[in-house]
């Protein structure tokens, strides 16, 4: 299919040009004009688009773009990247924000799902959007085998900070690197907080709030939007995709 068909969509159905963040998202890189393969991983350092590059892909779809608030010189190892994306006609597409708080695939929807959960609410603002969710679970949700649950459907290692109920009944959401929204996700009546990165400086928020805290990893937390993406694109348009592996355990 064309390359810039499947961009209309993706900017419509992500919503990003109404989703503000911190630097440009959508079509970062242009390359080829017809696509059949579409690579999804969530970074976009130089070994990943070797990688999209080594699975033939036409198209690499990242959660972490290329672009993060001030301007950079195209030189270096930035300068490395863009010149290879452009030599091989290989497009970048990215989608940060939009991605964590869609309410059909994005991260935040999709690791409820793992927990076979419902959302009720969505809280934790970044750049004017909300894109992290709290669920109810009426009959209690043990506490230690929601951690096991997420450590073997993301296939990760799991860091539990156990200073809340033995059974959660209010779970909060947020994927990648969200430990400072700890006393939000509290107020909001929360019992148990599950993100991404671990944080020294929000250690003891787990305490002092008396809240469960649990830490999947940046990185596992934020592949299941792209994941659920690469499945909706195949189902609409029949391209091939592709989902690459390429964990940073952190």
């Amino acid at each position: 299919m064309l390359r810039d068909e499947l961009v209309r969509y993706l900017d419509w159905y992500l919503r990003i040009p109404e989703t503000p963040d911190y630097g440009p998202q959508g079509l970062q890189v242009e390359g080829a004009d017809e696509i059949s393969r579409v690579a999804f991983t969530v970074d976009s350092g130089l070994p990943c688009i070797e990688a999209a590059l080594k699975v033939n892909a036409q198209m690499l779809i990242v959660h972490h773009g290329l672009f993060w608030g001030a301007q950079e010189p195209i030189r270096g190892a930035f300068g490395r990247k863009v010149r290879r994306l452009l030599s091989t006609n290989l497009s970048l597409y990215a989608a940060h924000l939009a991605l964590d708080a869609h309410a059909d695939l994005g991260n935040n929807v999709e690791l409820a799902r793992l927990l076979e959960l419902q959302v009720d609410k969505w809280f934790c603002n970044a750049k004017g959007t909300d894109i992290g969710v709290i669920c109810n679970s009426p009959d209690g949700f043990l506490v230690e085998a929601i951690a096991d649950i997420l450590g073997t459907k993301l296939s990760c290692e799991t860091t539990l900070l156990q200073h809340g109920p033995l059974k959660s009944r209010r779970i909060a959401i947020v994927s990648g690197d969200a430990a400072g929204h700890i006393g939000e996700a509290a107020a909001l009546g929360a019992d148990t907080f599950i993100t991404g990165e671990t944080s020294h400086a929000h250690h003891y928020a787990a305490i002092e709030y008396g809240m469960n805290v649990i830490y999947a990893g940046h990185y596992a937390t934020e592949t299941v939007g792209l994941k659920a993406l690469g499945r909706h694109i195949n189902g609409r348009y029949g391209l091939e995709t592709v989902f690459i592996d390429l964990p940073t355990k952190l």
